[in-house]
């Protein structure tokens, strides 16, 4: 058995002090304060350095021990459910993120949304609620939120109040503390599926057809230059991850992300991360510098997660220059809208270059539009996909192929809608023949409804 006690006096002086429990069945102050109370004893008594050589099982058996003495000590008598619940509990505090620990696992959750010690909301398939879960106070918040930036070398505290960072999953973090948070520290995680999400997956939810996923595959492996659009929590990162799928094993593909949070399944993948400035304020590396960068590593592919300022225009660049088959997503709420942004980060580039030229560089280096959204009812849906075929005077022209129409709500409030073509035989077609990937003329007659 592996010695975790301590045998100097910390552990001794440990043992004093009184602990207090009203109900342990439910989420209330006194359990949580108990909870953390013992936490705290218990980091005075055990050997840190022993648990990292021993497994769950062997540490929950040997804090469920030391939980057991230190109650027997304080004269709180729990049953066998009680003492396990708090042992579990005691362990996600140790191990963990403590009350965010039950959250992370429930797989139903897609959302965390902590608003202050004491609030903390979730999702469930697209709509919010409010659960249970609180912190002791605003210390025990800070305390997860630093456990959480300080494993992917990131800060954050009065001088660096706002972070975004990652779970050892790939969920996204971010979280924002007083003195801009005026009401307590603010905590939002987008969780991952441990398992990406295939675009077989995405056909059984709905939020994309078969049919379309298949136009889908073809333009990956036709190496047609893609970019996602949609607005927040729309579901742009899962659809990269999805089409990724498509590419061939034997590409090299770099990733370029903020915050790595990419899932992809190919084993020749260069991921890069972006590095925020240290606490001079000097030693950053921005999206831009990765995009420079990568050009060098001899990518088949680059993906950025996506882009929001100058990198823009590096990215369209390694478009136009051999890097076919490149992916990357914006915000935006329409297919149209996410060319303007475009134009406008390239403008943040900081090179001059006349809003033609500009349009022009979109024209030529982007080949597909993807347009998602997450609809009222919280369903996410591929909602249009849209060719763009070149310039038209000043005008970047684009033809829609397919979108989803909507007609209306059915009596559980649920968006009621179906998949078309809008009856635009893609120019694409020819290249991605010229690939071997040949789609039947029917998939884009105008009266075909999709399901």
């Amino acid at each position: 058995m592996w010695q975790i006690r301590k045998t100097d006096d910390t552990a001794k002086q440990a043992t004093t002090g009184s602990l207090v429990a009203n109900d342990l069945r439910t989420e209330t102050l006194d359990y949580i304060n108990l909870k953390v109370e013992l936490h705290r004893r218990l980091l005075d008594l055990i050997n840190l350095s022993a648990l990292e050589k021993m497994t769950r099982p062997q540490i929950e058996t040997e804090i469920g021990e030391l939980v057991h003495e230190q109650l027997a000590l304080q004269k709180h008598a729990l049953n066998q459910e009680e003492r396990k619940r708090l042992v579990s509990d005691i362990l996600d505090e140790l191990l963990g993120l403590g009350p965010l620990e039950p959250l992370l696992q429930d797989h139903s959750i897609t959302d965390i949304l902590v608003n202050g010690h004491d609030v903390v909301f979730v999702e469930r398939n697209g709509i919010l609620e409010r659960v249970d879960t609180r912190f002791k106070d605003e210390r025990h918040l800070l305390r997860i939120i630093q456990k959480i930036v300080s494993a992917v070398g990131r800060r954050v505290d009065e001088s660096s109040p706002f972070v975004d960072a990652r779970l050892p999953d790939g969920s996204r973090v971010n979280a924002i503390v007083p003195p801009l948070a005026v009401d307590g520290s603010l905590l939002s995680i987008r969780k991952f599926a441990k398992t990406p999400i295939s675009m077989a997956k995405l056909g059984e939810l709905g939020s994309v057809p078969p049919v379309i996923a298949d136009v889908l595959k073809g333009i990956v492996q036709a190496r047609r230059n893609v970019l996602i659009s949609g607005g927040t929590g729309s579901g742009k990162t899962t659809l990269l991850n999805a089409m990724s799928s498509f590419i061939d094993e034997r590409e090299r593909i770099v990733t370029i992300e903020d915050s790595a949070e990419l899932q992809l399944q190919q084993i020749h993948v260069a991921r890069l991360e972006t590095r925020p400035p240290n606490i001079e304020g000097k030693g950053e590396i921005t999206q831009r510098d990765l995009v420079k960068n990568a050009l060098r590593m001899r990518p088949d592919r680059i993906i950025v997660g996506e882009v929001r300022a100058g990198e823009a225009f590096d990215m369209l660049q390694a478009m136009n220059t051999g890097h076919d088959g490149s992916m990357t997503t914006v915000h935006a709420n329409t297919a149209r809208d996410a060319l303007s942004r475009l134009e406008q980060m390239i403008g943040m580039s900081g090179i001059e270059i006349s809003p033609r030229s500009a349009r022009a560089q979109i024209a030529s280096a982007l080949h597909v539009v993807v347009q998602i959204g997450r609809l009222s009812d919280g369903r996410r849906r591929l909602l249009s996909l849209s060719e763009i075929v070149g310039m038209e005077g000043e005008v970047v022209t684009m033809q829609e192929i397919f979108r989803f129409k909507m007609q209306g709500r059915d009596e559980n409030n649920e968006v009621i809608g179906h998949f078309e073509a809008t009856g635009i035989r893609p120019k694409m077609m020819e290249d991605l023949a010229a690939h071997g990937i040949n789609l039947s003329p029917d998939l884009f007659r105008p009266d075909r409804v999709i399901a």
